[in-house]
Order: C-alpha cells, then sequence, then structure tokens
C-alpha cells in the first residue's frame, strides 16, 4: 500500500513542497523541514519554462566523489561560473575545507544519510532533478508539482572497490565498497545527458569548467563524457562481477568458466601500424582483478628508452620475456618473430649472453633480447658492442631489451647504444597467472595458461640407456624452451645452451632437419625436445636425430607408435624420455577406436598403413645434412 500524502504548507521559495513518501509501508512519518527546491537553468537544446528570480545563474551541481583529486579546483571553477554546489559526506566536507559553500544533499532530499552511508542520494529529488528532460512540457510540470528542482551536473566516481580488494580486503570489507548510489545517478546522467552533464574522470575537470564557461559545451561533447560515464561504470561492474566468481572473491564459480564475462580494457595508446602496415592497431592494458593487480609482464612494463613500441614489438618482447622468466638460472633469450631462436643459462651472464646470440647470430641481428636479472653496467657495455660472430666485424642490431630491471649505471650505457633501442623494465609474471583468451572469427577461444615449467615435470625414462644428470638437465633446459617454440617445434640443445631450433613446420620431420643444420658440428652428445609425440621413428625424426649424434630425446609420448620410437633409441644407444602423455594415450585410444584422425594419419598428411622402416645397420653418428639427405632418398625411393 502507498502512504498517504499529507498536505504541507507552502515552501519559503513559493510552491509546494511535497514530502518524500515511503512505499509498502503504512507508517506515517513525523512532519519534517520541507526539503528546498533545486535551481534550474535553461538549456541550450530546448526551450522550458523559465527559471525563478531565486535560481542561480547557471544551475546546480551535485558533487559526490571517491578519488577527490582535483575537486576543490573543480569547486572553485563552477561556483565561480555560478553553479550552486550540492555534495555528500566526505566530498562535502572536502569542500567546505577548501573554503567552498556547499550544500549537503540531505536538505534536498528531506533525509539524512543513512544505513552507514548506504543510502544518501537514492531519492526522486536527486534522480528526479537529473533524468528530468526540459524540452518535455509533462516532465517539467512533474517536478513544479512535486518541488524537484534540476541538476544540471553530476561529478562522482566510485567506491575504491578494486582497491580494497587488492589491499586484501575480506569479503565484507569488498562487498561494503560496491558503490550502489554513484553508479546510479552517473547512469542517469549519461542518459540525459543533453541537459544533465556526467562528469566521471578527474583528468575532465578542467575541460568541463572551460566548456561550461563558454568553450564548447555542444552535443559532441556531452555525448562524450556520457560515453565515459558509462563505459566507467560498466568496467567498474565487470571487476564486481570477476570477484563475485573468483575463488578468491565469492566463489560463484567454484573453479568453472563463468556463462558470461567482460574483460575491462584501459586504452593505453595507438600504434604505429598493426601487424602490417596497413592495419589500425592500438594497445590496452588488462583492467581485470586477476591481470591488474599483480601489474607483471610486458602489457605493464615501464619503456625507458627508445621508439614507442609497435604491435608486432609487444608480441616479440611478450614471447622473449615469458621464455626467459621460465629459465631458472640466470639466462638469456634472443626472439624473433615470436620464435626463441637463442637461449643460454650461466653463472655468468654475460657469458648467457654471448651463447644466445651466437645460436643463431643471422636471427638474432634485429631481433628482441631478453634477461631474467638485472642487466649491470657491464653487461650493458657487453650488448651495446659485441660484435656478429658471422664476420666479427657487424655490431649487432636490436629492436628491444628487456630484463625485470636494470643499475642506474647499466640503464645509461645501453641507452647510449642507439636512440632507438627500446628499453623496456618488466615484472615477471608469476605461476597463478589468469586465464589466456584468443579470438577466433565470431568467439573466443579461453585456457588456463602452460605454467608447468621444467621442474614441475616428471620425466619418465623409457629406454634402456639413461640419461646422464648433465643430459637430464639439458632436456629440461630444452623442454623449457620448446614451449615457447611454435609447432611443430624441435630444439637440440646442449650444456645449457640452444643449438637449433625448428619452429612452424607443417611436419616435425622439416622441423628436427631445420634444428640440427642449425646445431652442425656440435651435436655430438646434445639432446632434443619436440613439443609432440613422434608419429613415426624408423627413417623419420627419431632415427635422424640419432643418427646425427644427438644422445637423448624428450617428447610428451601418447603415440600409437611410441614403441618403435624406443626401438630407435635402443638400436642406437640413445635415452628417450616421456614427460606426461597419458592423458594423450587416453586420447589417442579413443581416437583408434572411434577411426579418428588421430589413427588415420601421420604426419606430413601422410596416411594410415605407412612402412615401418626397419632399423638400418650402421648406428653410427653422422652429419645432420647427411642424416636428412638420406631420409629424403629413403623417401624418393619409396614413392
Amino acid at each position: 500500500r502507498h502512504a498517504r500524502r499529507r498536505p504541507v504548507a507552502p515552501s519559503p521559495r513559493g510552491g509546494m513542497a511535497v514530502r518524500s513518501a515511503r512505499l509498502l509501508c503504512t507508517t506515517r512519518r513525523r512532519a519534517g523541514p520541507a526539503p528546498p527546491r533545486l535551481h534550474r537553468r535553461r538549456s541550450a537544446m530546448a526551450p522550458r519554462p523559465a527559471a525563478s528570480a531565486s535560481a542561480a545563474p547557471k544551475g546546480r551541481a551535485l558533487l559526490s566523489v571517491s578519488d577527490k583529486s582535483g575537486l576543490a579546483e573543480l569547486g572553485k571553477g563552477l561556483s565561480d561560473l555560478g553553479y550552486e554546489l550540492v555534495s555528500t559526506g566526505g566530498t562535502l566536507r572536502a569542500l567546505q575545507e577548501a573554503g567552498l559553500e556547499a550544500t549537503a544533499v540531505d536538505s534536498v532530499t528531506g533525509f539524512p544519510e543513512m544505513l552507514d552511508g548506504r543510502v544518501k542520494t537514492l531519492h526522486p529529488g536527486v534522480h528526479g532533478g537529473i533524468l528530468a528532460r526540459r524540452d518535455l512540457p509533462d516532465h517539467m510540470s512533474k517536478v513544479d508539482e512535486h518541488g524537484i528542482g534540476l541538476i544540471d551536473l553530476v561529478v562522482a566516481n566510485l567506491y575504491p572497490f578494486r582497491e580494497t580488494v587488492a589491499g586484501g580486503g575480506d569479503f565484507a570489507a569488498c562487498v561494503e565498497n560496491v558503490d550502489v548510489g554513484g553508479p546510479a545517478m552517473l547512469r542517469a546522467a549519461a542518459k540525459n545527458h543533453s541537459f544533465c552533464l556526467p562528469v566521471v574522470d578527474p583528468a575532465d575537470y578542467d575541460g568541463v569548467v572551460q566548456a561550461l564557461g563558454g568553450g564548447g559545451d555542444d552535443e559532441g561533447f556531452r555525448r562524450r563524457l556520457a560515453w565515459k560515464a558509462f563505459q566507467h561504470c560498466a568496467s567498474y561492474d565487470a571487476v564486481v562481477a570477476e570477484w563475485m566468481w573468483s575463488e578468491d572473491g565469492g566463489n560463484v564459480g567454484k573453479g568453472a568458466p563463468p556463462p558470461e564475462q567482460t574483460v575491462p580494457l584501459r586504452f593505453v595508446s595507438t600504434l604505429r601500424y598493426g601487424e602490417n602496415s596497413h592495419q589500425p592497431a592500438a594497445f590496452y592494458t588488462d583492467g581485470s582483478i586477476a591481470e591488474s593487480s599483480s601489474c607483471a609482464g610486458v602489457g605493464f612494463a615501464t619503456l625507458h628508452h627508445g621508439k614507442e613500441m609497435s604491435y608486432n614489438n609487444y608480441l616479440d618482447a611478450d614471447a622473449a620475456f615469458g621464455c626467459v622468466c621460465d629459465l631458472a638460472g640466470p639466462s638469456c633469450v634472443v626472439v624473433k618473430h615470436t620464435n626463441p631462436c637463442g637461449a643460454a643459462t650461466r653463472e655468468d651472464l654475460l657469458e648467457a649472453y654471448r651463447l644466445a646470440v651466437r645460436a643463431d647470430p643471422i636471427s638474432a641481428f634485429g631481433g628482441i633480447v631478453a634477461f631474467n636479472r638485472e642487466v649491470t653496467a657491464e653487461l650493458a657495455r657487453e650488448i651495446r658492442e659485441f660484435r656478429s660472430p658471422t664476420d666479427g666485424e657487424t655490431r649487432m642490431f636490436y629492436e628491444i631489451v628487456v630484463a625485470p630491471g636494470y643499475t642506474e649505471e647499466g640503464l645509461e650505457v645501453l641507452k647510449g647504444k642507439s636512440k632507438n633501442l627500446r628499453i623496456l623494465e618488466a615484472k615477471p609474471r608469476g605461476p597463478g597467472a589468469p586465464r589466456q583468451l584468443r579470438q577466433v572469427g565470431g568467439g573466443w577461444l579461453q585456457q588456463a595458461p602452460d605454467a608447468l615449467t621444467s621442474e614441475d615435470v616428471t620425466f619418465e625414462v623409457q629406454t634402456e640407456a639413461q640419461p646422464t644428470a648433465q643430459q637430464m638437465a639439458d632436456l629440461k633446459f630444452a623442454w623449457a624452451c620448446v614451449k615457447h617454440v611454435k609447432s611443430n617445434a624441435i630444439v637440440v640443445a646442449k650444456g645449457d645452451r640452444m643449438l637449433g631450433m625448428g619452429s612452424g613446420q607443417p611436419n616435425r620431420v622439416n622441423s628436427t632437419r631445420i634444428a640440427l643444420e642449425k646445431g652442425e658440428g656440435e651435436l655430438e652428445g646434445s639432446v632434443l625436445a619436440s613439443d609432440a609425440f613422434f608419429p613415426f621413428a624408423w627413417g623419420d625424426s627419431v632415427e635422424i636425430a640419432c643418427k646425427a649424434g644427438v644422445k637423448a630425446i624428450a617428447h610428451p609420448g601418447g603415440s600409437m607408435r611410441d614403441q618403435d620410437a624406443v626401438d630407435v633409441c635402443n638400436k642406437y644407444g640413445v635415452a628417450l624420455v616421456t614427460t606426461g602423455g597419458e592423458a594423450l594415450q587416453a586420447l589417442d585410444r579413443q581416437a583408434a577406436r572411434a577411426g579418428g584422425p588421430r589413427a588415420g594419419v601421420r604426419a606430413g598428411g601422410e596416411c594410415k598403413g605407412a612402412r615401418t622402416r626397419k632399423p638400418a645397420e650402421d648406428a653410427q653418428p653422422v652429419p645432420a645434412r647427411a642424416a636428412v639427405a638420406a631420409y629424403s632418398r629413403a623417401r624418393s625411393a619409396a614413392a
């Protein structure tokens, strides 16, 4: 039932002041002072009845902000323009402490702030003044009938929910910092932006004062601020929803993917172009709690020196820093087109840098160099002066150097290499990195990040030969690197350094061939890691590697012909380890029973039923090029 409304005497300012009534309540509230009418101003967009003579020249501004940055200056600017200031709680105190005259919002609503501040502005006296359209006579007659004055400007930003979560607040504290009244006012003002201007960003305060003073208060200006208010509320709500679903918050999701999600992105800069010169591009940081709370990774890196980052620079720097951070000891990784072309781990970081470049100096030229330790002045000089191993004369050129830190002298030395060299400082991402998203046409793919390192993997020996301690260390190093190489991926390593890698080939044999050719001359006693199982072994990648001098091989396992790989390695006295392919093996068994593609197609597109090649008589290591040539001849003869 609606509470009855009792007539009251005319207010001193003219018209009838109507006391607010509560819905669904039969208890009558004791009569109190009539709320004053809010002033109205003539809108530039549509005519309306003239304001009373006692109205402020410009109108009324309602200010209720959590972030007090620039508040005093804004209040003074609005007051100088003739706006009457209405405010709440801490904002009111801040304005008064700045020497500005401001009216408490409870004198507008006729109600005090209540419920520990949860209810301040949720009242028709506020929202009616915000939402009333000045160009509709019916709206204007209603606000006149109910004694509601107009609000011409809403300045609000929201409770620090994100900061409360990041600060470790408990569930109750975080819930208490979910803003209700602020978004309601902002959305109302944004909806009615032609008549009530919404302001959410302190960076806009100066522009707002200038525009309202006659410097550009047009519809385009108002629409831009309305969009900003809607987007601010949407991003805020996305963070609250993320927290409620997450295990660290409300744990509504219990670890499952949410049925709906919104990722708030924050614009950083436009880029010169995208992946290709004809593609416009921009860079955003991820505003979700899971990402922004750690401020880790290349997206939050500091650019100390050099040209602005490009689209491809971000991709390459992320690939390089992600790879080097997976290596445990002091390490350097060189990346070209998102693939690590060189990597090394040494106690002496200078030596690690030299070895990483020597793995493929041609690819390293114009690449990205990443470190997982602080860059000192000595290392910076080495980077600045190092000559290409191909001729011993050409000074190496790099697009980016990225590291978790630099000494003051090291940074200055490195700046002297080139005015264009981009020097990035980034915080390593921890093992609890959030979900990964990737766009496909019409949708998005989500997965948990590949956070497994070599130390997390169980290497199970499958052969008669056992890897030595050094070979096992090299296998772990190669496994950490091959994770970051594009499939089909092969890495050959020895002595905690990469000798060669093969990436992105349509078949694994070609990737193996490329990796072995890069390491030519140093392959005896090396190890090889493959990012996926070997579908064939005899005369294929496994046997080619064994003949070239590789002494230990790691792959996930899971092929129907895993035993062939074991037999080949036993033939040549090579150790073979798997890295926990039980799940893949189960998948293969299911596919085999269903006649699926895993059972019917071999790598490179050859069909099921291809020959299982018998062991070669000669088990002596042969050069990589010769091994590959022999393989090619065998395939030609079979054809």
